[in-house]
């Protein structure tokens, strides 16, 4: 993607790529800049275990699991081979991976704390080749592809590698490879289909309208779906959570309590009281009704979770 900045005479200006020269590179700015980009904590830099060197061990606190991230300039490499090969390594040294963060980390992990369903790897390279791309069009697949540019103009961009639409589970490959079929029956990849099938007909046609109103209020919006909840972000933020119910929906605002100025008093101060979303603030909706009043409570927390 070509990049220009506007001169005074409102002419463009080239942005030319800078690229990395080393892998190190790479990693030194990412694991730098960890919590900024992928909202991860960092734990480890080098984990060597085993036979195996993890680039950078991070640890994600809101889904309270590990996340191997691995740096790649080469293009000769296999992300499912490697990918499930360092997620094997993971399952297997589950108490290694627990004293390391204990160890480097802020904080302290018991056993309980961490889920292992929702474990991850992450590539990161400057370009990743067509094959690569298509090996990860699968819809319930623990790895992701991001690709990093840097640019003369001291601009850095992340960009992940999406599926184009997988409907094929992971689970059909699984068979011709046994590493891959033991860690698919422990990690678990969540869609917005697992969410959806607890609905009712009506709840699964709320959704996809409220959806599609939430992602119509910005361009920088996007949909992750976890263990318990479909996760709306801006910025790598989550501004709000949904959970999908028989018959309803559970909406979470992800402001501190007293952030939100609710006139109609629709929304309810979960701050005190567990639940799965982010922020203090709840919304049950069963039907459309609300809808704009509801989406003006939700632009108050895009605007305090944009960077």
């Amino acid at each position: 993607m070509a990049l220009f900045k506007i001169d005074g005479n409102d002419n463009l200006i080239n942005i030319k790529e800078q690229p990395f020269k080393l892998e190190k590179e790479i990693q030194n700015l990412t694991e730098k800049n960890l919590n900024s980009i992928f909202d991860l904590e960092f734990v480890k830099t080098e984990f060597s275990i085993n036979s195996f060197r993890i680039d950078t061990l991070a640890f994600d606190k809101e889904a309270g699991t590990f996340v191997i991230i691995e740096y790649k300039r080469d293009k000769n490499f296999s992300v499912i081979d490697q990918g499930y090969a360092y997620l094997s390594l993971m399952l297997n040294n589950k108490a290694d991976f627990i004293l390391e963060y204990n160890e480097n980390a802020k904080g302290t992990l018991k056993r309980n704390d961490v889920d292992w369903s929702q474990s991850r790897v992450v590539f990161i390279s400057p370009s990743f080749t067509t094959y690569q791309k298509e090996a990860i069009n699968f819809k319930d697949l623990p790895i992701e592809l991001w690709e990093i540019k840097r640019y003369d103009n001291h601009t850095v961009n992340f960009n992940q590698i999406k599926t184009s639409g997988a409907q094929e589970s992971v689970k059909t490959i699984s068979r011709q490879d046994k590493t891959i079929e033991n860690v698919t029956k422990e990690i678990k990849v969540f869609t917005e289909s697992d969410h959806l099938k607890n609905g009712n007909p009506e709840i699964q046609e709320l959704y996809e309208k409220v959806k599609e109103s939430i992602i119509n209020l910005d361009d920088n919006i996007s949909t992750q779906a976890k263990k318990q909840t479909i996760g709306f972000k801006i910025d790598n933020n989550i501004f709000c959570d949904i959970v999908v119910l028989a018959k309803s929906l559970k909406l979470y605002l992800n402001l501190k309590s007293g952030d939100l100025k609710d006139e109609k008093n629709i929304t309810r101060d979960v701050s005190n009281v567990g639940h799965w979303g982010n922020g203090s603030y709840e919304i049950k909706m069963k039907d459309t009704e609300d809808l704009e009043y509801i989406l003006s409570l939700i632009k108050q927390s895009i605007r305090m979770n944009k960077k």
